[in-house]
């Protein structure tokens, strides 16, 4: 899992990664959120979804403490975290700020 994770994060592609919980109903409410945020970006963004239950260690390393947890990486490095549900302009807004 990580080192998949570190090759797609490290692939030049801005790649928005959404910590979730499958019992989480906020996490369910950002499914369709993120489905239409690929429609609208396209190639320029990837989304990984990291079920947290399953990569507790994973969450853990990356301080995940709330689902859903939205992370943000270019380059590999992480350039913006916010946890709880955000709406489509709010959230392309900022991918825009990065693309």
């Amino acid at each position: 899992m990580e080192q998949d994770f570190n090759t797609i994060i490290n692939s030049g592609q801005l790649v928005l990664v959404d910590f979730y919980a499958t019992w989480c109903v906020p996490c369910q409410r950002m499914h369709p959120i993120l489905e239409e945020l690929k429609e609208k970006h396209g190639d320029a963004l990837r989304i990984l979804k990291i079920d947290v239950e399953k990569n507790e260690s994973f969450a853990t390393q990356h301080r995940v403490q709330a689902v859903p947890t939205l992370m943000l990486f270019r380059n590999g490095e992480p350039v913006w975290r916010q946890s709880g549900v955000l709406e489509v302009g709010e959230l392309s807004g900022v991918i825009q700020q990065y693309l």
